[in-house]
């Protein structure tokens, strides 16, 4: 077994500063370290104890003292064999080392060699290019005879980079960022960050199973007699004891709750893969459901979960829990309207907020689209100011009763004479127009017909239930324009088709007929190797080109980001200029922030196959994305 640390030794001594403390073996040692850290399930750690001393010769023929020794040591076999030479030559001999555990052998570990092809191989090509070439040591590479290892460390694959919270990473942590440590690389700092993101996830699951264990405890003993009122001051207790407000002591408490309900999502978060943000999205969106409804939706979710951010793990989860109980929304709903207001309050800034609560949910997505058709009817009559800024004008002119006219460039400000104004452009055909909003809506053909209730979708609004979906349809008329999206298997979509403008499904009628009388106009997305046969030659995105591609990703395909195609640029992923083609496999929705940060230095974006987006940021690491499904 020395050999074998010696060996492991040898090799730790190339990985870095950081594995620098791995070379002193003794926290092998420790009984601190939990034994199924360092044993299979199926090994007896005692093997690996140290033997007992050997007795001496000496010992071995040394007469007892004892009576009862003594008694026993008169017995011929003993005797015999406490002088017979081959047992004492076999007592001397030291036995030989046992075989290293399973732990340190190649057929666990890999051979370096093997390790280290693995790693090369899942370097990006530039990457691995820039790594076999260069001579010297570069930033998060270590060279060695001409070869090179993996990264270590924090670096990105590195042992601590993927280590799991807990007073190991911590002191880890410490060590690397402690004073006089040495300076990271780009990738050892985002492992850093990541880290220190593990580390404070374990921290808020501990903090919330203390709680849990302060609240049963007081309700444990509220039940004796006369302690009653115990109970009923808890959250108190709380405040006191951590220093807040009743308030947010009820808010930890009510998380608490709601993880020790949800074991799953607790055990997520004390391993570092959600934090805490994440998990408070996914107790609280699954309180109103039964625990059985909520294990469910919680077993389908969080796998997903750590690579999405908390709105898209919201909005997630907003449709699931319009699936698993759209009756149990719909008297949610129903209640929450009784309390339906319009509120006034004041800005930080000394700004006022006017607000319409608990509104309906078609009513307010539909009066949303009309303010942003507003906004552009006054941009193009060349009204000043940013569409954020329009929208807020055109509301407050709507709802104290001015015309949009009085908006624009030298417009009367004061409300106009009926008999001589120039007329809303809502009601005077001579100002343009009517402005009719455009609404993004998805729902199943399903749901339409009126056959289940499966929730639906409006862009920029998130998941809207099957009688909101109805009441939006029925609302957009003969003015709207109707598309069929078929999905496949992971929910995604991989065929479409737009029938004219007005060609509705009829309510009533069968929603397939009208599906099927699309089948000339579908139209299938491209997947793997790319066929070019929608490429254009010039620049400019086709509206039916870019259609497409916003119906296969529906947001910014940036990591993260929510912002909805239709108000995102449509982006050469290899800019045009550089060879680029204007066609599927080579266009992705961009929001104008994230097509600038593409083009920042240490930004890098390819597009390995249709709709299969790579980032590469600065610290050189690398995310994948490819859109949110339809259906999850």
């Amino acid at each position: 077994m020395s050999e074998a640390l010696d060996t492991l030794i040898e090799t730790l001594s190339h990985c870095g500063e950081v594995t620098r403390h791995m070379s002193d073996l003794s926290w092998l040692d420790d009984e601190s370290v939990p034994a199924s850290w360092l044993y299979a399930h199926d090994e007896d750690p005692g093997q690996y104890d140290e033997p007992p001393p050997l007795p001496t010769a000496a010992s071995q023929l040394s007469r007892p003292t004892d009576p009862d020794q003594l008694a026993a040591a008169e017995d011929p076999d003993q005797l015999a064999a406490a002088t017979d030479p081959d047992q004492l030559a076999a007592a001397t001999d030291p036995e030989p080392p046992p075989e290293p555990p399973w732990w340190l052998t190649d057929e666990f570990c890999g051979t370096p060699e093997e390790e280290h092809a693995a790693w090369l191989a899942s370097l990006p090509e530039d990457i691995r290019s820039e790594y076999l070439t260069a001579p010297d040591t570069e930033p998060g590479f270590t060279h060695h005879d001409g070869g090179g290892r993996p990264g270590t460390g924090f670096a990105a694959g590195g042992e601590l980079d993927q280590m799991p919270p807990g007073p190991w990473l911590a002191q880890a942590l410490a060590e690397e960022t402690g004073p006089g440590s040495r300076e990271l690389t780009d990738s050892e700092q985002i492992g850093v960050l990541c880290g220190w993101q593990r580390q404070v996830a374990w921290a808020h699951a501990g903090m919330a199973a203390a709680i849990t264990a302060v609240v049963s405890r007081r309700r444990a003993q509220s039940t004796r007699p006369g302690w009653s009122q115990l109970a009923d001051h808890i959250i108190d207790e709380l405040a006191v004891a951590l220093r807040m407000t009743t308030r947010a002591a009820g808010f930890e408490a009510d998380a608490a709750a709601g993880l020790a309900r949800l074991p799953a999502v607790a055990a997520a978060l004390a391993a570092g893969r959600l934090d805490r943000a994440r998990a408070t999205v996914i107790t609280s969106q699954l309180f109103v459901l039964t625990d059985e409804q909520a294990t469910a939706i919680t077993d389908r979710i969080l796998p997903r979960a750590p690579e999405q951010t908390t709105a898209q793990l919201r909005a997630a989860l907003a449709r699931a829990v319009l699936a698993a109980d759209p009756a149990a929304a719909d008297r949610r709903k129903k209640e929450g309207r009784k309390d339906t207001r319009v509120e006034a309050w004041d800005e930080a800034s000394g700004n006022k907020v006017l607000a319409g609560r608990e509104l309906a949910s078609a009513d307010a997505i539909a009066a949303d689209a009309q303010l942003t058709a507003d906004a552009h009817w006054l941009r193009r009559r060349g009204a000043p100011g940013t569409l954020a800024e329009l929208r807020a004008g055109a509301f407050i002119a709507r709802l104290s009763g001015r015309d949009l006219v009085s908006l624009l460039p030298g417009a009367d400000d004061a409300t106009p004479d009926p008999d001589e104004s120039s007329g809303n452009p809502a009601r005077d055909p001579a100002a343009g127009p009517e402005p009719s909003g455009t609404i993004n809506l998805t729902m199943p053909l399903s749901a339409y017909a009126g056959l289940d209730d499966g929730p639906g979708e409006a862009a920029g609004h998130g998941a809207i239930d099957a009688e909101t979906s109805r009441a939006l349809a029925l609302r957009m008329g003969g003015t709207a324009r109707w598309c069929l999206t078929l999905t496949g298997p992971d929910g995604r979509a991989v065929a479409h088709a737009c029938a004219r403008t007005g060609h509705a499904p009829v309510p009533g009628s069968p929603a397939i007929r009208w599906a099927a009388g699309l089948r000339e106009r579908l139209q299938f997305l491209e997947t793997g190797a790319c066929s070019h046969r929608r490429q254009v030659p010039g620049y400019t995105w086709p509206g039916g080109l870019r259609h497409l591609i916003e119906i296969r990703q529906r947001t910014c395909t940036a990591p993260g980001c929510r912002r909805t195609a239709p108000r995102c640029d449509i982006d050469h992923t290899t800019p045009f200029d550089q060879g680029g083609r204007t066609c599927e496999c080579n266009g992705g929705p961009l929001c104008r922030r994230h097509h600038r940060a593409k083009q920042a230095p240490g930004w890098h974006l390819t597009q390995d196959q249709p709709g299969a987006m790579t980032w590469r940021l600065p610290g050189g690491r690398e995310y994948q994305t490819t859109g949110p499904p339809y259906l999850e």
